[in-house]
């Protein structure tokens, strides 16, 4: 999986990149109009777990889940 941003122009969605033919996507589109505040402290918790992530310092999705599993 893999997260790619593009734009919406005169109704077609614009991306500069290539996915394989026949892969299958799923469209999240920002609203504008929408959005969450958070306290200080989340916000400090938020920017160092995307600077982990930006480090490499991550799991994937499936041995989240087998952790999640563990734990119960």
């Amino acid at each position: 999986m893999r997260v790619a941003s593009g734009k919406v122009v005169r109704g077609q969605i614009v991306y500069e990149g290539e996915f394989p033919e026949g892969s299958n996507v799923t469209l999240i589109a920002d609203d504008h109009e929408v959005g969450f505040e958070v306290d200080p402290d989340l916000k400090a918790v938020l920017l160092q777990a995307i600077a982990e992530c930006d480090r490499g310092e991550k799991i994937s999705a499936d041995e989240l889940l087998r952790e999640l599993q563990s734990e119960e």
